[in-house]
């Protein structure tokens, strides 16, 4: 406290108690008599006075509110957030790279469970491609006879099936391709039954591509699962490209699109597909 308050409470002490205990004489008509002083209104006005004229604090008002740490983050938080000229609040770029990674991540978690597997290994296999590229990747992820035999390196008729090529337009058809029949089948004949069929596929297909000399059969897979759906109801109208044909004849227009775009070369994969589909 510093040595001026000190001096100004004093003062005040000092006039409150001598007009309370001290008395004062008054003058009447009977003589002198002493007549005890009481602190009026006007008296503790002159205190106020007094002090203010000292230099002392003055009396706090009453119904002064002061902010909340609640109202004061609720301010900052306000002040934060900006708004767009239509008047809806702009959300930060973190915040959005969050929402779409959410939403894709959730996407993902609702595709069925053996073809979110598959669409894992495409997806790495063609993440090493990339990385490695074409010739590297044949060597290592190419299905090799010898090496998947005798070097025991099983993997190989794993990407075998699972390598589409460069990332490309047709990469991105056969990609689709490989989620929509694949989801199909899985949904109509359960994901155990799927199972079966795709291991069987692999092992078949890995013995017709050893004779044919195909490193990869990602696209005979492909042709074999809609070949199966085909089969399962054959005259049902459905659109492809820009054509209403019966689904029996779909494979065949893949192949078809394939050999007109690749040469006659590009039919093999999905004979070996549309033979393999059968046992």
């Amino acid at each position: 406290m510093s040595p001026l308050k000190f001096h100004n409470l004093c003062l005040a002490a000092f006039i409150l108690l001598s007009t309370k205990t001290s008395p004062c004489l008054a003058r009447d008509n009977t003589g002198m008599r002493s007549v005890p002083f009481v602190l009026t209104k006007s008296s503790s006005s002159s205190i106020q006075s007094i002090l203010e004229l000292r230099g002392g604090a003055k009396s706090r008002k009453r119904g002064s509110r002061t902010a909340s740490l609640t109202s004061l983050d609720t301010k900052k938080a306000n002040a934060a957030k900006k708004k767009t000229a239509s008047g809806a609040t702009k959300v930060g770029k973190a915040a959005d790279e969050a929402s779409a990674l959410d939403n894709t991540m959730k996407k993902y978690k609702a595709i069925l469970p053996l073809t979110r597997v598959y669409i894992t290994l495409v997806g790495i296999s063609t993440l090493l491609g990339t990385i490695l590229g074409d010739e590297t990747a044949q060597v290592l992820l190419g299905l090799d006879p010898i090496r998947t035999i005798h070097g025991l390196e099983l993997w190989r008729p794993i990407t075998a099936a699972s390598f589409l090529g460069p990332p490309s337009v047709g990469w991105l058809m056969s990609a689709y391709y490989l989620f929509e029949y694949g989801s199909s089948l899985e949904r109509v004949y359960g994901t155990a039954q799927h199972f079966i069929f795709l291991m069987g596929q692999v092992l078949i297909l890995s013995i017709y591509a050893m004779l044919f000399g195909q490193p990869f059969f990602a696209s005979s897979m492909i042709t074999a699962m809609l070949h199966v759906l085909s089969r399962s109801m054959p005259h049902q109208k459905v659109k492809w490209l820009i054509f209403t044909v019966p689904y029996w004849t779909l494979p065949y227009g893949l192949m078809a699109s394939d050999v007109l775009q690749g040469g006659a070369a590009a039919a093999l994969p999905h004979v070996l597909g549309i033979l393999t589909c059968h046992f």
